[in-house]
C-alpha cells in the first residue's frame, strides 16, 4: 500500500468548512522534527492513526476504547495503532493497517487522504509512537466502521478543539459524572502530576478529557494536544506542562534505554 503524499486542502477539500479549511491546511505546512528511528528494532516501534473528519462544521478526532480483555491499557482510550510489523514498509502502512484491522476502516480509500506525520511520542512501555494523521471527507463511512471483537469494545469521535478548550465538550453527549467513566471532580478536564521513570525521573502531567465514552489521557491526550495546537494554531487553555518536563521527543531519545 503506498502512502497518499501530502495535498493542498483549499483545492482537494471544498467541502469543508472554511474554519476547517484553515486547520487542515495549518497542519499540513507544518514541518516537524524527525529524528532518525533507524536504530530502534521494528519491534520498538508502533504508529497510530489520527483520523479527522468533518461533522456540523468542526473536525472531529476517531477514537476507541480498548478491550478490557487485553493485556496492556484494557478498557482505555486509544487512537487506532499498533506495532510496527515485519511486514510493514512504513509507519503510514502501520496506522493503516492497525486501523483496518481494529475498526473496519477501508484500506485504499479514495475518501481517506494522508496529511502528514508528527515527530514520536515515547509511551510509558518505551515505544517510540508515530502519529499518522489523516483526513476522512466522506464522514458516512464512520457509520459504517465495526469494532474488532477482539481489541475494541466501542467506537466513538470527540471534536478536536475541544482538547484546547475543553468546556467545549459541553453539547456532547458526555458519560455522567461520578461513574467508571468519569470519576474527577472537574467537569471536562482533570490533571494529575507525577514523576515518571523513563523521563529522567521527572515530571509529567497527565491530562485527562472527559467524553462520550471512555476519558481521553495519557499519550492519547498529549497527541491530541500536539495536533490541536498545530491545527489552530494557539495554545491550550490550561497550563499543558508540569514543571521541568520534557517538551520534546530530542530530549529524551538520546537517553531511553531500549531493551
Amino acid at each position: 500500500m503506498q502512502a497518499v503524499e501530502p495535498s493542498t486542502p483549499t483545492t482537494v477539500f471544498p467541502n469543508l468548512s472554511v474554519a476547517s479549511q484553515a486547520a487542515i491546511q495549518r497542519f499540513v505546512s507544518h514541518s516537524p522534527e524527525q529524528p532518525d528511528l533507524t536504530p530502534f528494532p521494528k519491534s520498538k516501534l508502533a504508529a497510530v492513526l489520527v483520523l479527522l473528519f468533518e461533522e456540523a462544521g468542526e473536525l472531529r478526532v476517531l477514537l476507541t476504547t480498548r478491550s478490557k480483555d487485553l493485556r496492556t491499557h484494557p478498557g482505555q482510550t486509544a487512537l487506532p495503532g499498533g506495532r510496527v510489523d515485519e511486514s510493514d514498509i512504513t509507519v503510514i502502512q502501520t496506522a493503516y493497517r492497525e486501523a483496518h484491522e481494529e475498526v473496519g476502516l477501508p484500506l485504499n480509500c479514495p475518501d481517506i487522504h494522508f496529511l502528514g506525520t508528527l515527530r514520536p511520542f515515547i509511551s510509558l512501555h518505551r515505544m517510540v509512537v508515530t502519529p499518522v494523521v489523516a483526513l476522512l471527507t466522506k464522514p458516512s463511512i464512520i457509520f459504517s466502521l465495526q469494532a474488532s471483537e477482539d481489541e475494541v469494545a466501542q467506537i466513538f469521535s470527540h471534536p478536536l478543539e475541544a482538547i484546547l478548550n475543553p468546556t467545549l465538550a459541553h453539547k456532547e453527549p458526555l458519560v455522567p459524572s461520578n461513574t467508571e467513566d468519569w470519576i474527577y471532580d472537574a467537569e471536562y478536564h482533570s490533571t494529575t502530576d507525577s514523576t515518571v521513570a523513563i523521563l529522567n525521573d521527572t515530571n509529567y502531567r497527565m491530562h485527562r478529557f472527559r467524553s462520550c465514552a471512555t476519558p481521553i489521557k495519557g499519550l492519547t491526550a498529549d497527541i491530541l494536544i500536539h495536533i490541536a495546537e498545530i491545527a489552530f494554531d494557539r495554545p491550550t487553555e490550561y497550563d499543558r506542562w508540569a514543571e521541568g518536563q520534557p517538551r520534546h521527543f530530542t530530549t529524551t531519545i538520546q537517553s531511553l534505554t531500549l531493551a
